[in-house]
C-alpha cells in the first residue's frame, strides 16, 4: 500500500485529503492512501519519513514550501528556478525529489479569465506560494510586483504605498497571504478596494472559505473573482501524475 500525504502546519482545514480520498474511491484506486502530517516545525520532517517507510509522495503547504528544500536530495529544474516545493516524489532508490505544481495549477486556473489588457499584476505576499505565482505570470508575459508588510528589498512594495493609481495600473491582484483563511475568515489584505474595477481579476489562493473578504470586496466592485479551489485541483492532479510517472 502506497502512502501519500500533506506536510504542513495547522492543516485540519485542508482540502487535499478529501480530494484524494474521493479520487481514490471514484477511480477505484485501492493501492494508495492519503493522510495529513501536521507538524509544528520542519525539523520534524525526517521523523515523518522514518516513521512511515511506505510513503511514496507528499504535498507541501504553508509554511514549509521553502523550508523543506534542504531536506531533499534533488529539485526539478522548475522547482529550482521557483525556489519553492509543493510536491515531493520518493524515487525507487529512496531519494527525495522536489517539484512545484502550484505554478501549473495557477496558470491553468487563471488563463480562461485573462484579457489582452491584463498586463500587470500585484502579488500580495512573498512566501513560497507567491514564488510559484511569479514564475507563472512571467511565463504568461504579465509583469508583476510583490507587496508585503515587510519591505525586504527595492522590488517589494509596502501596503501603505498602494494608491488608486497603482491599483488601476495593475488589473490582476493575487492574494498569496493566509489572511482570510478559515477559521480567521474576517481577515483580508489592506489594499484600496475602492479603486478596483470591472476589468480587474482578484485571485485568492485560499479556498476555505469559498468567498474570502478579499474576493467579496472585489465582487462588490464588479471585478472577476476566483478562489483557489481550481488551482488546488489542477496542482493535485499534476502531483498525482508525478507520483505515478
Amino acid at each position: 500500500m502506497r502512502k501519500l500525504g500533506l506536510i504542513g502546519k495547522n492543516i485540519s482545514y485542508s482540502f487535499s485529503k478529501s480530494f484524494f480520498d474521493e479520487k481514490f474511491e471514484a477511480e477505484k484506486i485501492i493501492d494508495a492512501t492519503y493522510e495529513n502530517f501536521d507538524i509544528e516545525n520542519i525539523t520534524s520532517f525526517p521523523n515523518i519519513i522514518n516513521e512511515n517507510p511506505t510513503i511514496k509522495g507528499l504535498n507541501v503547504t504553508i509554511p514549509y514550501k521553502e523550508l523543506v528544500i534542504p531536506y531533499l536530495d534533488k529539485l526539478s529544474k522548475k522547482a529550482k528556478k521557483i525556489g519553492a516545493v509543493n510536491t515531493i516524489k520518493f524515487n525507487k532508490s529512496g531519494k527525495l525529489i522536489g517539484y512545484n505544481t502550484d505554478c501549473y495549477g495557477f496558470k491553468k486556473a487563471i488563463k480562461p479569465h485573462l484579457k489582452k489588457y491584463h498586463k500587470k499584476a500585484l502579488i500580495l505576499g512573498t512566501g513560497g506560494a507567491s514564488k510559484a505565482i511569479a514564475y507563472a505570470l512571467k511565463k504568461m508575459n504579465i509583469k508583476y510586483s510583490y507587496v508585503s508588510r515587510n519591505k525586504s528589498n527595492s522590488k517589494v512594495l509596502n501596503y501603505d504605498k498602494l494608491n488608486k493609481e497603482m491599483i488601476e495600473n495593475h488589473l490582476v491582484i493575487i492574494n498569496c497571504t493566509p489572511l482570510g483563511t478559515f477559521p480567521n475568515i474576517k481577515g483580508y489584505p489592506k489594499i484600496p478596494y475602492h479603486a478596483i474595477t470591472q476589468n480587474h481579476i482578484l485571485f485568492d489562493l485560499i479556498y476555505n472559505p469559498k468567498q474570502t473578504q478579499f474576493l467579496k470586496f472585489g465582487q462588490e466592485q464588479n471585478a472577476t473573482t476566483i478562489n483557489g479551489l481550481k488551482m488546488l485541483e489542477y496542482q493535485a492532479e499534476k502531483s498525482w501524475e508525478i507520483w505515478n510517472s
